[in-house]
């Protein structure tokens, strides 16, 4: 009992919530990445799909997606298994529809991408990879236009938008696994240059490579 009690305030200084269950009805669609749930008690909840991003609205293929979750959950009973709230007070969370996980269809379907920053489910990458190889959705797009959404909203703010480097995401699985994506590191939490390069090639930490040069954190790699 002492210690479930230490859990519980431990949670609560440290930000991390318990996983819940929600159902309802999705009654609004915002962008590709994010849906209104007026839950059974007429609550209406703002969800924001968790470990995958979908191009901004004034992205090409922005519309697209947001027209791609739409087919997959609008108007229809969906249940979020949620997994804590965003700094706007969204529930984030993964979404299923009769059985369908929409945050990871719309990867298959390449309307998103998977969140490298916040990514805690190392099959999107596979499923990502695949849409990729197939020029599913987004991936048809020419290269100059496969902007990942955080360099994209980054790039309109600094006035400048990188394209994403699509190399191949699994190439060495077995040496990758190891580190994780979540949370994000800065050099100094690097404990080697092989971590500080995974984070930056699979999880698309840039703050890692400020001088853009492809090389992370140039005190510990050569």
């Amino acid at each position: 009992m002492f210690r479930a009690v230490l859990f519980l305030l431990a949670a609560a200084f440290t930000g991390f919530s318990l996983a819940e269950t929600l159902t309802g009805k999705v009654v609004a669609i915002a962008d590709g990445d994010t849906l209104t749930l007026l839950t059974e008690s007429k609550q209406q909840l703002k969800i924001r799909l968790a470990e995958i991003d979908t191009p901004e609205r004034a992205q090409p293929y922005g519309t697209r997606a947001r027209q791609a979750l739409s087919e997959l959950a609008f108007g229809k009973r969906t249940t979020i298994e949620s997994q804590e709230k965003d700094r706007y007070g969204r529930i984030v969370g993964r979404v299923f529809v009769d059985g369908v996980d929409v945050n990871k269809e719309l990867v298959r379907r390449g309307a998103a991408w998977v969140y490298r920053q916040y990514n805690r489910d190392r099959s999107l990458l596979a499923v990502e990879d695949e849409a990729r190889k197939a020029k599913r959705g987004l991936w048809a797009l020419p290269e100059a236009e496969r902007v990942a959404p955080w360099d994209w909203r980054k790039g309109i703010k600094t006035g400048v938008v990188s394209p994403y480097n699509a190399a191949p995401l699994l190439a060495d699985a077995s040496k990758s696994a190891k580190y994780s994506c979540s949370p994000r590191k800065t050099c100094g939490q690097m404990t080697s240059c092989e971590e500080a390069r995974f984070h930056l090639k699979q999880c698309g930490n840039r703050r890692l490579d400020r001088d853009n040069d492809g090389i992370p954190c140039e005190s510990i790699c050569p």
